[in-house]
């Protein structure tokens, strides 16, 4: 990896792209943009036109989309696009009748529909047909057995493992409502998130296994069932151990013994509920590291039409293909893996640490075609001096994928230099909010570091100055869409509408409340805002700084976080980083913390606290060094990988943190309380 940070032409550097597709006119894209004009919708000559035709007509965008990604209904309905009064009032296929999990489950053949591996020597395989057949043994248990109806809630406290996703596709199967934490999450946290949305059956592991070692989560779920109000049925998956001990919670069954309760299963499959487009598919939360989680509600209809689009056309994801996400079931991620099965894709489940030797094995072992993995990992796997393309052979992987923070110039760098050259390397960020992406890859086009490469097709992607202009390329400002798109949620959980009236109606509807309002469309009326620093690049790309919400405004400038984590890149000594912006002498001052490497000896020498501050002042400017460099021994992290800046925020200006329970390793945050050198 070099030394400097090479930056896109917007700012001023070099404009050399890292990749370019070798045949753009093989894509999905391209076969997308023939069959529109095709249907006299026009032509594009590439992705900047197809983009703001997918923007300017949305009706006839997301209905060539449907006939392309080949959606299953019942019923379609003539109407498109249903406007409301405010853009989280539109509504999407209003006459739609539909079912998700038929969706996911169209193929009933013999080829591969799930793949799991965990840290134990354990392979499981299950075919399109015998996933569909676990299926409908599942829905039978539910609906059968318990009687679970349209709108009633299914819990998964479940590692990454076959049963969670036949729980999942079962619940969509006849019209419930799932929701699901990893099991890493503590009492508190599973409490604060199922306790919102009440579920009448709770599935939990006995167990799962991280880095090595094995975890109970029965003594946990004990209390978590014992919290949860209108909880019904508790069942145990074996994970750790073939026949768990359910001695202490004589109220649970086992997996096998939940699905003989309904033994009659259709063998042709499971039968699949036409529901509304707008019908409650998932509860999501938010990480809530400063208050409560907030529980998101997705559509099925829209939740599947975005994945579709974002994995067949920005993705690239094809029939027979095998799509891997380092993700547990407690992050966005998971959702957005298991809708690869509607691309006939499948699916590669991981269950424990993200050893990068591990990962990369798993991707030649089971012939990997997308690899979708985090910022922080990619960088780590650098830090490590690994060079997967030399000890790997990565024949089928064309496509990774990076999220969950933002990716350095340096980090892509490496991937090209170290892991595959010919690979498409798709930086994408959205989030939790819309369980989707706002800005994608683009498989036609270059690839240049630090950027990811164009907005999301069908959004109206934009960059705001705090006035709500548009910032021109290169000027930093606030990530917006001023747009409706089809997986805008429905609402919060619980969030009551202005004239008081219960959301919920038995879980069947839910109205946009001011709590959900406010989150998105406060900032700027009628317009999504996300809350991430962007500027556009000069090649129609993004560069997201960091979450707005955690911003440093020393001076009265506004810097986002990631432009100092991108100094750092070049710093050997330093593992991980956080930043924050302290409140000091009636203005803010940066504090930045650091976890040394093995290279550095354990010790933070006046001589590396130059080198990191004249490294950040040559790379980014004087107003982004910090005042304050102190070392910690470990950096706190949500537990999808994500920097808890405005929790370590929080506790450096002697405040509580509301929710431990979302950050995984709570007790990091010690070593930020009561410091003295942040007292001077």
């Amino acid at each position: 990896m070099g030394s400097g940070s090479p930056q896109s032409a917007a700012d001023g550097g070099r404009a050399a792209p890292l990749w370019s597709p070798a045949a753009p006119e093989a894509t999905n894209l391209r076969a997308f943009c023939a069959a529109l004009a095709e249907a006299g919708r026009g032509t594009f000559g590439d992705y900047t036109e197809l983009h703001a035709f997918s923007v300017a007509e949305p009706a006839a965008f997301w209905s060539a989309a449907w006939d392309f990604c080949e959606v299953i209904a019942e019923v379609r309905g003539e109407r498109v696009v249903e406007p409301g009064a405010e853009i989280c009032e539109t509504r999407f296929f209003p006459d739609a009748r539909l079912n998700f999990a038929e969706n996911l489950l169209r193929r009933a053949d013999d080829s591969p529909a799930l793949i799991f591996r965990g840290e134990s020597a354990e392979r499981r395989q299950l075919s399109a047909a015998q996933l569909r057949a676990e299926v409908a043994r599942v829905s039978g248990a539910l609906q059968r057995g318990v009687g679970i109806r349209p709108g009633d809630r299914v819990a998964a406290w479940l590692p990454n493992i076959p049963e969670t996703c036949e729980l999942m596709l079962a619940t969509a199967a006849v019209g419930g409502v799932f929701s699901s934490c990893s099991p890493d999450f503590g009492a508190d946290g599973v409490l604060d998130r199922f306790g919102q949305i009440r579920p009448r059956v709770l599935v939990a592991a006995d167990g799962y296994r991280y880095g090595g070692k094995e975890f109970d989560c029965l003594g946990r779920l004990r209390e978590i069932a014992a919290g949860l109000d209108g909880l019904e049925r508790v069942v145990v998956v074996p994970f750790l151990s073939p026949d768990p001990d359910l001695a202490a919670l004589p109220d649970a069954v086992s997996w096998e013994a939940f699905l003989n309760e309904a033994p009659d299963a259709d063998s042709a499959g499971p039968e699949f509920l036409a529901l509304p487009f707008d019908h409650p598919l998932y509860v999501l939360y938010s990480s809530g590291t400063t208050g409560a989680p907030k529980s998101i509600v997705h559509r099925a209809g829209g939740i599947l039409l975005k994945h579709l689009v974002e994995h067949r056309l920005q993705c690239e994801v094809r029939p027979g293909d095998r799509v891997f996400y380092f993700t547990t079931a407690g992050w966005m991620m998971w959702n957005w893996l298991m809708s690869a099965l509607a691309s006939e894709a499948a699916l590669v489940l991981y269950d424990g640490a993200p050893d990068p030797e591990r990962l990369f094995d798993l991707a030649d072992a089971e012939g990997v075609t997308l690899f979708g993995t985090s910022a922080g990992f990619i960088e780590a796997t650098a830090k490590r001096g690994l060079s997967p393309r030399r000890t790997h052979r990565l024949e089928r992987l064309r496509t990774i994928t990076s999220t969950g923070s933002p990716l350095s110039p340096e980090g892509f760098e490496f991937v090209y230099a170290e892991v595959k050259p010919d690979v498409h390397l798709a930086s994408i960020s959205g989030g939790t909010d819309l369980c989707g992406c706002l800005v994608n890859g683009d498989p036609t086009a270059p690839v240049y570091a630090g950027e990811i490469q164009r907005p999301a097709l069908g959004l109206a992607i934009d960059v705001f100055d705090a006035e709500g202009r548009p910032c021109p390329p290169g000027v930093q400002g606030e990530l917006v869409c001023a747009n409706s798109f089809p997986s805008m949620p429905l609402g919060f959980w619980g969030d009551e509408p202005p004239d008081g009236e219960s959301p919920q109606g038995g879980g069947l509807r839910v109205t946009p409340g001011p709590r959900y309002r406010r989150a998105y469309f406060e900032r700027y009326r009628g317009v999504w805002h996300q809350g991430d620093y962007a500027r556009w690049t000069a090649h129609g790309g993004m560069v997201i700084a960091g979450r707005s919400d955690a911003t440093l405004n020393p001076g009265g400038v506004r810097i986002g976080t990631a432009e100092i984590y991108r100094c750092l890149e070049g710093v050997p000594e330093v593992s991980e980083a956080i930043v924050i912006g302290q409140p000091w002498g009636g203005d803010t001052r940066i504090v930045l913390f650091v976890r040394l490497s093995a290279a550095a000896g354990g010790e933070l020498t006046e001589e590396l606290t130059r080198r990191i501050r004249d490294r950040i002042r040559s790379h980014a400017s004087p107003r982004h060094v910090p005042a304050k460099v102190l070392a910690v021994d470990a950096v706190p992290r949500t537990r999808s990988g994500k920097l808890t800046e405005l929790a370590v925020r929080e506790v450096v200006c002697g405040r509580p943190v509301d929710n431990t329970e979302a950050i995984a390793n709570p007790e990091s945050l010690e070593q930020f309380r009561d410091r003295p050198e942040l007292a001077t």
